[in-house]
């Protein structure tokens, strides 16, 4: 008996153009509060050895075509203990969130979750370019339940960090709305945060 062998990566920067000109949402998108139409934010190079594994972009996000271009990517970014220049680094550090697009909000003005159509149609062909990763980031329950498999145990998952790393260090997502863990849970800034800048610096300068 023969087993069938996978087809190849494809190309990171045809994966990348055809991600970019990705519509499969957009009666999705046009039917929600926004009527917005699909813009996808697309954020990385085959060379990149850090995964940044977001949720999805905001409305900010949507307008300027940046990943984490608003308080949320202030707050991330001072967790890592990084500057603007190396976190946008696209060759060094790929952002890559489990929805490309700005979802929308609902008619209460709330964001809606990230379609699983996205995750479900690319997120293995992209993680199949990012052959030099040695770092994956998890940030916010989405990718946390994509990459651990653990649904709605954002926290449960946070505090079991030393499990997972130094690979896998699973991040509450930076949302201001968050503040009050984050203030009830200060092992993380302790702990947590210091082990995650350490093994960041240590992958950044071998790469």
């Amino acid at each position: 008996m023969t087993c069938a062998l996978l087809p190849p990566p494809r190309p990171a920067a045809e994966l990348a153009a055809a991600i970019a000109g990705c519509r499969l949402c957009a009666e999705e998108f046009a039917a929600t509060a926004t009527a917005h139409a699909p813009r996808p934010v697309v954020w990385f190079r085959p060379t990149a050895r850090v995964l940044i594994a977001g949720q999805a972009p905001g409305l900010r996000v949507h307008r300027l075509g940046e990943p984490f271009r608003d308080p949320s990517g202030d707050r991330l970014r001072a967790w890592l203990g990084l500057d603007e220049a190396t976190f946008y680094d696209r060759d060094r550090i790929a952002i890559v969130p489990m929805a490309f697009c700005f979802p929308g909000y609902d008619a209460r003005g709330a964001d809606l979750p990230p379609p699983p159509r996205c995750a479900a149609t690319w997120r293995r062909p992209m993680l199949a370019t990012l052959a030099a990763v040695r770092l994956t980031i998890l940030v916010g329950g989405h990718a946390i339940a994509w990459h651990l498999g653990r649904r709605g145990a954002v926290a449960a998952a946070v505090r079991d960090w030393r499990r997972l790393a130094p690979e896998v260090f699973p991040l509450p997502h930076p949302s201001w709305r968050n503040s009050a863990w984050l203030a009830g849970n200060p092992w993380m800034e302790a702990e947590l945060l210091p082990e995650l800048r350490a093994r960041l610096g240590e992958v950044l300068a071998r790469g």
